[in-house]
């Protein structure tokens, strides 16, 4: 997942680098979220490691002063075992 900001804020207005930033997920077929305090994206590691290349040259191209970018591993959880560890099926010692 990769969550990000450009700045400058503009309150009149979606700002040129902010478009090239969205562009850059959108188009990267990442699942776009966005919240009051910036953009989240989903999606393989490739696509998100391509779109963040693309989004931190567009931005800044388009006049972004600022870029903050998260990138967070998001695992499956794997399914509880039904089978005991090592350490018994309590968890403790075996003694």
């Amino acid at each position: 997942m990769v969550e990000f900001t450009t700045e400058p804020f503009e309150l009149d207005g979606f700002p040129e680098h902010a478009k090239a930033a969205r562009r850059a997920v959108d188009e990267a077929g990442l699942a776009v979220s966005v919240g009051p305090f910036g953009t989240s994206a989903e999606g393989d590691a490739e696509q998100a490691l391509a779109a963040v290349t693309r989004l931190l040259r567009e931005t800044l191209a388009a006049g972004a002063s600022r870029i903050s970018v998260q990138v967070s591993v998001l695992d499956e959880q794997p399914e509880p075992s039904a089978e005991p560890g090592p350490e018994g099926p309590e968890g403790g010692d075996t003694q």
